[in-house]
């Protein structure tokens, strides 16, 4: 069943929210039209390291002495060096697999709850929060994601749309 609201159409869902582990064939292996609201997944795991942080700051020009400078970051608030929190998103969205996603849509917004210190192992707990279509050929999916550390502590959480495929019509 569907329902209008405005220009966009949601979908009203009378199935029950599912489960998915990583290594499941889950949220990410679907059609936007068989997601369904209030589905979550586990992603599987990355460890941070010294090398990746480098890296990114090569990468993006960012050598902030909190990420690059040992001594000036024993100073800090933090007590040692730190990655980068766009590094932290760049791999949250790397770890969540994306078959059908066409296209990450839009970052509604990003909250960090703490520091990601090199040698900590990340993973992403998410949930499909809301969704609605756009075309005969795509949907946008509404996802709110929880980055947790190995200690299962939230490191930051977002909320992001992704431009998701559907099934080709009969």
């Amino acid at each position: 069943m569907q329902t209008s609201l405005g220009n966009a159409a949601a979908t009203v869902q009378t199935q029950r929210p599912r489960h998915f582990e990583p290594g499941e064939i889950g949220v990410f292996d679907q059609p936007w039209e068989q997601v369904q609201l209030g589905d979550t997944f586990k992603t599987r795991s990355r460890t941070i390291t010294e090398a990746d942080v480098v890296q990114f700051a090569a990468l993006t020009a960012d050598w902030h002495p909190a990420h690059s400078d040992e001594v000036w970051a024993q100073q800090s608030i933090f007590g040692r060096r730190v990655a980068h929190g766009m590094l932290v998103v760049a791999y949250s969205l790397g770890l969540v697999p994306n078959d059908p996603i066409l296209a990450l849509r839009r970052i509604k917004s990003i909250n960090f709850k703490r520091p990601v210190f090199f040698g900590d192992t990340i993973h992403v707990l998410g949930k499909v929060a809301g969704k609605r279509s756009m075309s005969p050929e795509t949907g946008i999916v509404i996802g709110r994601w929880r980055t947790r550390n190995q200690d299962d502590e939230t490191i930051c959480t977002m909320e992001l749309e992704a431009l998701w495929r559907r099934e080709a019509p009969p």
